[in-house]
């Protein structure tokens, strides 16, 4: 049995994963698709305060707090940032990374510093109605509530590497409506024979456009 932690990214909250964690849960392993501070039904915690570093918290406290010792940290879009930062937070607890479609920063790195000028401005959207807040775009689903802006900003910090870690896989989604901000690393991963990568036919939210391919990247993690 594995243990799954699922992270959303930007203005999404745990139903994103939702049914993938069904799915896992069905083959008997434990999932836990995790709403980060102030989005979603934690829309009421939304502060200026809230940053990157609350989102690792989040997950690092859900690890310590279920003595999970063999996860899975599984991070869509923006949840790259924030596994990276949890599994080098407590490498102990952590057993494999699966970034879906997602940044994978290095040592003071941010979102802002990772995307283009085409992200940068949907992170920009709406933040001068509180001065702190990105607002979801209007093509999101109707669930997707206003992001913390400091996270997007705010570096990361890694003390050690990736390949503490038991595995390391990266999903590719090649069906983006326009260029994709995470191709150029896709094809440095495919070269890295530390990495497995897949390169799946989907949009950017993979977990509903393709959910059975995603889930075969997911068991098989838990193979190792």
């Amino acid at each position: 049995m594995t243990t799954f932690v699922l992270i959303p990214g930007a203005w999404h909250g745990a139903w994103t994963f939702e049914p993938l964690a069904r799915q896992l849960r069905a083959h008997g392993h434990q999932a836990f698709p995790l709403t980060l501070t102030g989005v979603g039904d934690r829309k009421h915690l939304l502060t200026h305060s809230v940053n990157l570093d609350t989102h690792i918290d989040d997950v690092v406290n859900l690890l310590t707090d279920q003595q999970i010792t063999d996860a899975v940290l599984v991070g869509h879009s923006y949840g790259g940032m924030v596994i990276t930062g949890a599994a080098d937070r407590v490498p102990e607890r952590v057993a494999g990374l699966v970034y879906v479609d997602a940044m994978v920063p290095e040592d003071g790195d941010s979102c802002w510093s990772l995307v283009t000028d085409q992200e940068r401005e949907w992170y920009l959207n709406g933040a001068h109605e509180t001065g702190f807040t990105s607002a979801p775009l209007p093509f999101f689903d109707p669930r997707a509530t206003p992001h913390p802006l400091a996270s997007l900003l705010q570096s990361v910090r890694r003390a050690g590497g990736l390949d503490r870690f038991r595995s390391r896989d990266y999903v590719h989604a090649t069906g983006w409506d326009g260029q994709s901000p995470f191709t150029g690393l896709y094809e440095r991963l495919l070269g890295d024979p530390a990495w497995r990568t897949h390169a799946l036919a989907s949009g950017h939210n993979v977990m509903r456009d393709a959910p059975d391919e995603l889930l075969k990247v997911l068991l098989a993690s838990a193979e190792d």
